[in-house]
């Protein structure tokens, strides 16, 4: 059915599009499109194609905006990175649009495209309320980039990416004009075969006109993926003892030391294989002929995020999440510390059962030992950075250890990048826990499962509802009378499924209440069970100082090897594993404790690496001598945000954890001018961002704040607020968590050692509880 749009009902229009693309008329110009509105922030984006047969290189869009989007952005490829970008914004009383594209998530900066030209159509206006940019696109379809051809599925399903600000661009008259990072992106499902129109028609509209209503032009549709429901049962469903849903880190391991045990377990990822010993299938043209995927290869760490093809993200939580076997250990740069003492101490807010966190991390340590040389010849290499670092730091105080072997030296410490790799390959829980687990006949895993929400009546758990009817009548797979579900979804979308299930603060739940699709499985008002799901979020505030130095090698800063690796270096790491791309980019971290004005020590992680994300300096430098440390406010800080879902079920930071205390941005600015200042100490250092026109005060003051993201969330779901000390999610008697949600407040490391060793104990409590399976 077409909807009927008009700027004064585009709220209507967004719920009921949803999160799926449908048909609708403009009837400013009749033109018939397929396209979506976000009911968050009231904009619509709109495509419609010539026929499929005409093989055409281009397609007619629009974008309707409320004013409060200072810009709007639309990547009909589905992704930022190497895509077509198009964006626009309103200045007095016209629209002005550019054809862009990115090359780094790391930078907000994007560059004109050549190649798109882009006619405004008459439709366009601003008004008192709203604009509107309606706008011809042609050699738009398909577009080559440093990772390969690009191209819009025209006749398949796609998943369009958009991105809008409430922060004006800098120089609203200049189409090619510098602007802040989005302040929210998301993405939606739209079936672009069903986005096209008879070439004479679109022909018409093309040229601006507005008569007649479209022939839909002949396509061929390729069937949908996803499962449907139905009212019927048509299959009789399996029960567990339990059902452990999310394969990340948390996850992997609870299914795998669940199935030790014996018990009968359903492990559900929503995502698909990473590793080639999964069934991943995912490979750079020089990999071919071995069975190593982009997941396998420690060096393809940094291509992560800059491919054009980037399925392993979650499409509907707003910061980078892993979507794919292993979760965020898949794709992360693998950095892996075993805990110390304090990061399990009551004073970082576990419970006392939980302190001695010694024999857990010895049985994770057994499973996964870890390496600072994991190179299969033993050997490091890349390693300029490393010996710069060195020199910096010495004169500083510091004392080289190995890192692992000394996990509560964390004052002054310095040694090699640790990681969860083997075997020159990434390993993890994916290689290790997973692998054993899925060999047992009492565990079933299944792939590309979307819990939705667990099926609940007052505080017992009786199963899940998933989005695959395969597995049970309308997708629900229930638990033996005994069984329990143990979310491990991670820090965003654990608290999701809460929510889904009338789990949470009431403000979130009455968002899935308002769904039309989720709404209807939300158990009786009544039974809403009210807690603190999404408070007190914590992740690393980070800010990157750039150097260069005439010893180090920048290596093309990590961009050819996805599509160009140095021959000699792919060679050797096909023959036998070793070299440069069986480490990832990190080469030395260090840590430092620092007291502060409210009498806390708070901790200062740095880590360093050759090349660098963005860089931003007044002088010409040597971009092949590019190096970069990352410093990190860790354990000890005191902000917090939270996390919570908008009207489209999107998971996000509703509010941002970074400088919330003004301490935690002091003691940063501390840690990072101490950094710089030994830097007459290392001859040949020079610090390029910031540079010598800028203060370390100014250039945090001023670092854009999305950019402060680590992306290593913890404590939606903390321990002792929203779970027990068995990890039971308080007022249920059969629902745990064991994932990063759990984790109260950050390691003094990255967390992924951490959460490894929480998963093994949480698992033996769950499995020491009376009344279970």
């Amino acid at each position: 059915m077409l909807l009927r749009l008009a700027l004064s009902v585009l709220p209507i229009v967004g719920s009921a599009l949803a999160q799926a693309g449908g048909p609708y008329v403009d009837p400013d110009n009749g033109i018939t499109f397929s396209g979506y509105t976000d009911p968050v922030h009231g904009v619509t984006y709109g495509f419609v194609f010539p026929s499929v047969a005409s093989g055409s290189q281009e397609f007619i869009g629009e974008i309707v905006a409320p004013l409060a989007n200072q810009w709007v952005g639309v990547s009909p490829g589905g992704a930022m990175l190497n895509n077509l970008l198009l964006v626009a914004w309103p200045n007095a009383g016209k629209i002005v649009r550019s054809a862009r594209y990115t090359t780094s998530v790391f930078s907000s900066r994007s560059v004109a495209m050549t190649g798109p030209v882009l006619t405004d159509l008459p439709s366009s206006k601003v008004n008192s309320t709203h604009w509107k940019w309606v706008y011809r696109c042609q050699n738009c379809v398909t577009w080559t980039t440093s990772s390969g051809p690009q191209s819009i599925p025209t006749n398949d399903f796609g998943v369009p990416a958009w991105a809008t600000s409430t922060v004006a661009v800098d120089t609203p008259s200049d189409p090619q004009s510098t602007f802040l990072e989005h302040t929210d992106f998301g993405f939606y499902g739209l079936d672009f075969s069903q986005a096209h129109v008879s070439d004479d028609q679109y022909a018409i509209w093309a040229a601006g006109g507005t008569t007649g209503s479209p022939s839909p032009s002949p396509t061929t549709s390729t069937p949908s993926s996803t499962s449907s429901t139905s009212s019927t049962p048509t299959v009789v469903a399996t029960p567990y003892d339990y059902i452990v849903v999310g394969g990340g880190a948390g996850g992997l391991i609870a299914a795998d030391r669940l199935s030790e045990a014996g018990k009968k377990v359903l492990l559900l990822e929503r995502g698909g294989p990473s590793l080639g010993s999964t069934g991943g299938t995912y490979q750079a043209t020089w990999l071919k002929g071995t069975n190593f995927t982009k997941f396998d290869v420690p060096g393809l760490f940094e291509t992560m995020f800059s491919d054009g093809n980037p399925f392993w993200w979650c499409k509907d939580v707003n910061v980078f999440a892993g979507c794919i076997l292993g979760g965020g250990t898949a794709i992360n740069g693998g950095l892996f510390w075993f805990p110390t003492y304090n990061d399990f101490s009551s004073g970082a807010g576990w419970p006392a059962s939980w302190n001695n966190h010694g024999p857990y991390t010895a049985k994770l340590k057994a499973r996964l030992p870890g390496s600072d040389h994991p190179s299969t010849d033993g050997k490091r290499y890349l390693e300029q950075t490393y010996d710069v670092a060195s020199k910096l730091l010495n004169s500083q105080g510091y004392t080289n250890i190995t890192i692992n072997d000394n996990p509560d030296f964390k004052d002054h410490a310095y040694g090699y990048s640790t990681f969860d790799f083997a075997n020159g390959k990434r390993a993890a829980t994916i290689s290790t826990y997973f692998q054993s687990a899925v060999a047992r006949p009492n565990l079933t895993y299944k792939q590309y499962t979307m819990v939705l929400n667990v099926v609940r009546n007052g505080s017992q758990i009786l199963g899940v509802k998933t989005n695959d009817t395969s597995l049970g009548p309308n997708g629900v797979i229930p638990l033996t009378p005994k069984g329990r579900v143990v979310l491990s979804a991670g820090s965003f979308g654990t608290p999701r499924i809460l929510f889904r299930s009338g789990i949470g603060p009431s403000d979130m739940i009455s968002l899935v209440q308002n769904d039309a699709t989720a709404g209807p499985n939300l158990p009786p008002q009544a039974d809403w069970i009210n807690l603190p799901v999404g408070y007190n979020v914590s992740d690393n505030p980070s800010i990157n100082l750039v150097f260069t130095h005439p010893s180090v090698d920048a290596y093309e800063n990590w961009a050819q090897v996805w599509t160009n690796p140095r021959p000699a270096d792919a060679a050797q790491y096909i023959k036998d594993q070793s070299g440069v791309l069986a480490q990832a980019s990190p080469k030395l971290n260090f840590w430092r404790a620092y007291s502060s004005s409210d009498k806390r020590t708070r901790y200062l992680q740095g880590t360093v690496r050759p090349g660098a994300a963005s860089v931003t300096t007044v002088y010409p430098y040597n971009a092949s001598q590019i190096m970069t440390i990352t410093a990190y406010l860790s354990t000890g800080i005191t902000s917090r945000g939270r996390i919570g879902i908008d009207a489209a079920l999107t998971a996000r930071p509703l509010v941002n954890p970074w400088f919330v205390d003004p301490v935690d941005k002091a003691v940063l600015i501390q840690g990072l001018n101490d950094i710089v200042s030994g830097i007459q100490n290392v001859p040949g250092l020079t610090l390029i961002t910031p540079d010598n026109t800028t203060t370390i005060t100014d250039y945090v003051n001023n670092y854009d704040p999305g950019s402060l993201n680590s992306n290593h969330w913890v404590g939606p779901c903390s321990i002792g607020i929203v779970v027990d000390e068995n990890t039971l999610v308080k007022g249920t008697k059969n629902l745990h968590i064991i994932d990063a949600s759990i984790v109260p407040s950050l390691p003094v490391g990255n967390p992924s050692g951490t959460i490894m060793s929480a998963a093994e104990q949480a698992v033996a409590k769950v499995l020491a509880l009376a009344g279970g399976p």
